[in-house]
């Protein structure tokens, strides 16, 4: 599912415009990554938490030629699943029915 395909599933399940579940979900987004920049935690009760994890200068290779290379510190996001989330993957879809 893409960002548009997103935005329509909501708009369907919601009734609101889709021009508002732009707006809601670019600001979604915007919260959480300065949230994430400040290396706050965002807890979704239900949904699940992303963190950030800082990883130190560490020694690699140039898989091309074999070279030794530093690969940089960096900081990354990782995203644990919840209870609700988990157990919502672990069940059969619902059968829509077909209307005539």
């Amino acid at each position: 599912m893409n960002r548009t395909e997103l935005i329509d599933a909501i708009a369907n399940e919601t009734g609101l415009t889709k021009k508002d579940i732009d707006a809601t979900l670019k600001s979604l987004i915007n919260v959480v990554s300065d949230a994430l920049q400040k290396k706050d935690s965002v807890q979704l009760i239900g949904f699940g938490t992303f963190t950030t994890v800082d990883k130190p200068e560490r020694e690699g290779r140039n898989p091309a030629n074999g070279e030794k290379i530093t690969i940089a510190a960096s900081t990354s996001v990782k995203f644990k699943a919840g209870a609700a989330l988990k157990e919502k993957v672990n069940t059969q879809p619902e059968k829509k029915s077909k209307k005539k």
